[in-house]
């Protein structure tokens, strides 16, 4: 079906393709509910289901990498090679996965990136030795940087109406948000009751199940590519930048951050990311148009959202190994007891953030959500070796999950919300770059964190520990004490948070009926704009209509 990007103040247009969706008179520049593609819904599933498996793959290995390491003979020096290979690709490939989105279509991308991933996953699970392994992880890191931001970006461009928006987005926010602990439940049911190749196995059948239904259902909006030429150096410097820094911060967690290598990373991560933003305000058709980044309202989303992913990934690992190592819980029982935060995600993100975006400001649901993360962050800070489980962890689980749930619908909606068309996979790119340097940031410093507290509480009182009993009971106090400081330090991060979120972030709510997806807003000075100049990645004051095909 062919749309027209020309605003025109006529009452009775020629066309439906062409015609004007209002509410109470005003334009709306989209498509409304009526118009828009009858399968979204159906294409929302395997959205979800394959942006489950991308972000529960982040976890569900961890639980798995003890039997892994001792049946493949991986030395310990180079399991952290496991997990870090993954992050670097997938972290260091994400704008460029964006732009190929925007490029090839978001459909196409995503069908790609679902494929690859299911091959990559296929010979994970079937490795023989470390070199299989390794190569496997970072070509799962590759795909995922491919399917990631195509997935939101096919949201941003399919649902349109403020009231759809919020429902789609409050079930993707709460797949991103609790996809990580689910992948701790699925990890240890999948190690302990069949074995660790399965953590890789499973992503086989989800790929293919998500594949088959994108192949039928899923039909991308006309008018939404940006076919422009490749920015290649963009390419080369936003990857070495952001490899740079996601690898910096793992290399901090292992060697100190004091280390030469290091601070070497960090000083390189720095100057190739100043180069990058250099060269995209030069070049006619930039990997990332600077005006995705410079908007006020994205520039507060993936800046909070990022360092909330840093209090969260913090979290998870310390809370596993707590369970585990402290309080001696089997993976099966581990990856249960995280459920209640993954309810409590599930709840924020479709009945408290979907219900009231479209009645409150998108800030007046991140900020006091980052707040109630807070809270249970603070709650979490009183454990000790002998901790209940239902009076402390419950409740603070509880609230961190209902926080981050309702934080992140809103978030992962403003984040694509207003953008052009062909900005969108780009658009979406930043929000998962913004969540992948935070987890790695997250895991580096709090870990660095919990270890030196750990290591000086030790030391304090080795003198009391005068038997073995004694120097067990030490050494999981110690720890216990190491977890909690970091939790301290991750409450803190959280508080800044919803800081920036309440003082960053000043868009309205949507007003329902309304559409608001990528490439929406209001119509400015010209009163037309070729669709066409759009595609070559051209500013436009007058977004094109965004009308299935």
């Amino acid at each position: 079906m062919s749309s027209t990007a020309r605003h025109r103040r006529s009452t009775a247009p020629s066309s439906a393709a062409a015609s004007t969706a209002t509410t109470g008179g005003a334009p709306a520049n989209g498509t409304s509910p009526a118009t828009a593609d009858p399968r979204r819904w159906r294409a929302l599933i395997f959205i979800a289901l394959a942006q489950l498996m991308v972000v529960l793959d982040a976890t569900i290995v961890n639980i798995a990498l003890p039997s892994a390491q001792h049946d493949l003979g991986i030395s310990d020096g180079n399991r952290q090679w496991v997990i870090t290979a993954y992050a670097l690709a997938f972290g260091g490939l994400l704008l460029f996965g964006g732009r190929v989105a925007d490029l090839w279509g978001r459909r196409r991308a995503f069908l790609i990136g679902l494929s690859g991933f299911a091959v990559a996953s296929a010979l994970g699970g079937a490795a023989q030795n470390e070199v299989m392994m390794l190569s496997a992880r970072a070509l799962q890191g590759v795909f995922g940087a491919v399917l990631a931001p195509a997935a939101l970006s096919l949201l941003a461009v399919m649902f349109t109406d403020a009231k759809e928006r919020a429902k789609a987005f409050g079930i993707y926010g709460a797949i991103a948000g609790g996809g990580g602990a689910v992948g701790l439940l699925l990890g240890g049911f999948l190690t302990q009751s069949l074995d660790w190749r399965w953590t890789f196995f499973v992503n086989v059948p989800i790929a293919m199940l998500a594949a088959a239904g994108a192949w039928l259902v899923i039909r991308e909006p006309a008018g939404a590519r940006n076919r422009a030429p490749l920015d290649i150096p963009g390419v080369i410097l936003a990857t070495l930048g952001l490899t740079s820094l996601v690898y910096g911060f793992t290399h901090a967690e292992s060697d100190g951050w004091s280390d030469a290598v290091t601070i070497g990373l960090f000083v390189a991560s720095a100057a190739l990311l100043v180069a990058f933003a250099w060269t995209e305000s030069k070049v006619k058709a930039p990997l990332l148009p600077l005006r995705v980044v410079t908007d006020r309202n994205r520039a507060g989303v993936y800046l909070s959202l990022g360092l909330a992913i840093i209090g969260m990934f913090g979290l998870f690992l310390f809370l596993t190994y707590y369970l585990q190592e402290v309080q001696g819980y089997s993976p099966i029982r581990t990856g249960f007891a995280f459920l209640p935060m993954v309810l409590g995600m599930i709840t924020g993100s479709t009945q408290i953030g979907a219900r009231l975006m479209t009645r409150v400001a998108p800030r007046l649901l991140m900020g006091p959500g980052f707040l109630s993360a807070a809270t249970g962050m603070l709650l979490l800070t009183r454990l000790d070796v002998g901790s209940s489980y239902v009076s402390v962890l419950l409740p603070g689980m509880v609230l961190l999950g209902l926080g981050m749930g309702t934080a992140f619908m809103p978030a992962m909606s403003m984040a694509t919300q207003g953008v052009q068309p062909q900005d969108a996979g780009v658009a979406s790119a930043m929000v998962n770059t913004s969540q992948q340097v935070g987890g790695a940031i997250g895991t580096a410093l709090l870990n660095t964190i919990a270890a030196s507290a750990t290591t000086s509480y030790l030391t304090a009182h080795a003198a009391s520990a005068t038997s073995s009993s004694a120097r067990t009971r030490l050494l999981h106090q110690g720890m216990v004490h190491g977890y909690t400081t970091a939790i301290g330090i991750a409450a803190g991060i959280l508080l800044m948070a919803a800081l920036i979120a309440l003082t960053f972030i000043t868009g309205g709510r949507p007003r329902v009926g309304t559409p608001v997806a990528a490439g929406s807003g209001s119509v400015g000075k010209r009163g037309a704009q070729d669709q066409s100049d759009l595609a070559e990645g051209a500013d436009a004051d007058v977004p094109v209509p965004v009308i299935a095909h």
